[in-house]
């Protein structure tokens, strides 16, 4: 199974260090955020990845082609253009997986330590078209539970609750829900496959993190440098 990461955002939110190079580009001790999620993979034996790049996107190849030759990886670095969308640039990608019934996909800048090879198991049993894999995060703010007659029954501080984590199995139906390059692929793909009862939750209830903010970035490369890094999975 092939792996397709969506590599081509601007990273506005990370501004400080996206001016220079791509958000997958910043780098967790001594190498970019991508490496670590294909060394993710490639532990679980999938070594063919699709890289759907955008803006900066000659960095990544120019930055990785030397790990990709160490590793022995197999990697199509595809532009998909600087303004597309993100269910826009999987449907790009189309004729890299057309010989597959199933591939997954990643964003460029989520860690996870998510047995890889029980999500696939997952999603194949299920004979879905998606399935993503459900993390825990401690909502930010409380939350009110508010009756029909305005009043506060409840608030909850800062309560758990499961957010999409990225970490896709995806069935090649999947192109048939994507339009065009301004299709964004969680909010016009994800709910029609889930009013459709064709997207799966694999629940995955321990480590998950991304890269959004300089704040993420200094916490990820703090558990790095205190080699307490539960998604370096290898040697």
């Amino acid at each position: 199974m092939k792996l397709v990461l969506l590599a081509g955002g601007y990273g506005t939110r990370i501004s400080e260090e996206t001016h220079k190079k791509p958000k997958p580009l910043i780098k967790i001790g001594t190498k970019p955020i991508i490496w670590h999620i294909m060394k993710i993979y490639s532990f679980y034996g999938i070594k063919e990845f699709i890289i759907c790049q955008g803006y900066k996107g000659h960095m990544i190849k120019k930055t990785l082609i030397k790990d990709v030759k160490k590793e022995g990886w197999k990697v199509n670095f595809v532009n998909t253009g600087l303004k597309t969308m993100t269910g826009g640039r999987i449907k790009r990608i189309k004729k890299y997986i057309k010989n597959d019934d199933n591939f997954c996909l990643s964003y460029g800048d989520g860690l996870c330590n998510v047995n890889v090879k029980k999500l696939i198991k997952f999603h194949l049993k299920s004979k879905k078209i998606a399935t993503l894999t459900a993390v825990k995060q401690p909502n930010r703010f409380g939350v009110l539970e508010i009756n029909r007659n305005n009043l506060i029954k409840e608030i909850k501080e800062k309560p758990m609750s499961y957010i999409n984590g990225g970490f896709f199995v995806l069935s090649k139906k999947i192109f048939k829900f994507l339009k065009n390059d301004k299709s964004i692929f969680e909010k016009d793909c994800l709910p029609k496959l889930s009013n459709k009862k064709e997207l799966m939750a694999y629940k995955h209830n321990d480590f998950w993190t991304c890269m959004d903010t300089l704040r993420d970035k200094i916490k990820i490369n703090h558990l790095w440098e205190q080699k307490n890094c539960p998604w370096k999975l290898w040697a």
